[in-house]
């Protein structure tokens, strides 16, 4: 098992840094601050990060994807939103019903341009949230409504697994996935993370996972076994999401939260908040596009129909 450094390659500090996202064709990476609810543009300089457009939103944000026609889908508080490529902002699905105290996170694009995204609840509700997947048709397929924190999401390379997080209970799901009819198969446990929490994943052409792991100032790899293998060391505690980002997909981008950190920890974790990146010797798979033919959908003003 080989152990890997992560050096800083920001300038900002974060509440909530997560949901980076590699867009070949711009060169372009997407990020958030959840709790800043800013959806972030940039471009890696050398080793750094250089932030160049961000959009903000009312309340919190869990995910941003880059989209077929060059908008920006994103899971704001309670709801979809599309920001088109001239800036306008379409209104989605609600995925959060009225008078629910939860809100949208972590989302990612299935193999077939299908945008997947979950819930957590605000009020320490156990075993209630929801993934979603938000149909071409426009409607919301709920696969999981048994969840207590749905995090990260990504599929196998070749598209045939779907490995998908709930960070309170530690436990990274694996099932088999259709992705031209969209069936999923049954759930299983891949991996049971202990010593810190999942969140975040991403996964490299191998197929291993990547793993952020929320406690632990770690991103610990699992190969398609579940067997660990190599670690990063991030000189933070709370590391909450991975990518591989750069034009060869050779970099493993990490981001971190400053929350939840006392005024003494931040000043002996002063990286807190920033984005790192780190060499690992692997490379990872190209992003898939949000298809925004769901916009066309009938129902996507419709409101969730949520029990």
């Amino acid at each position: 098992m080989t152990v890997f450094d992560a050096v800083r390659a920001s300038s900002e500090r974060h509440v909530l840094a997560e949901g980076p996202v590699w867009v070949a064709d711009s060169s372009q990476l997407i990020w958030i601050d959840v709790e800043e609810g800013t959806v972030f543009l940039g471009r890696i300089r050398g080793a750094q990060i250089e932030q160049t457009q961000r959009f903000d939103f009312d309340g919190r944000v869990g995910a941003a994807v880059p989209g077929t026609d060059g908008s920006l889908l994103v899971a704001a508080q309670d709801r979809l939103v599309v920001i088109a490529a001239d800036g306008s902002r379409i209104d989605g699905p609600l995925i959060v019903a009225d008078g629910v105290d939860s809100r949208s996170n972590d989302g990612a694009v299935d193999p077939a341009g299908r945008f997947l995204v979950g819930t957590l609840a605000l009020d320490g509700r156990e075993g209630q949230e929801s993934l979603y997947r938000w149909e071409r048709d426009g409607s919301l397929t709920t696969i999981d409504s048994d969840l207590t924190l749905s995090n990260g999401l990504v599929w196998s390379p070749d598209g045939t697994l779907m490995y998908s997080t709930d960070t309170v209970p530690g436990i990274i799901w694996v099932r088999d996935y259709d992705a031209v009819s969209g069936v999923c198969g049954a759930r299983r446990q891949f991996v049971h993370i202990e010593h810190g929490y999942p969140d975040g994943i991403c996964v490299d052409a191998r197929g291993h996972l990547w793993v952020a792991i929320w406690g632990a100032g770690e991103v610990r790899s699992f190969d398609p076994y579940g067997v660990a293998g190599n670690t990063v060391t991030v000189p933070v505690p709370h590391v909450s999401s991975v990518a591989f980002v750069g034009d060869d997909l050779d970099w493993l981008l990490i981001t971190t939260a400053s929350r939840d950190l006392s005024p003494v920890e931040l000043a002996d974790y002063p990286g807190a908040g920033f984005l790192f990146l780190a060499n690992v010797g692997v490379t990872g798979t190209p992003t898939t596009l949000w298809d925004c033919a769901a916009l066309r959908g009938p129902s996507t003003q419709k409101p969730l129909n949520r029990k």
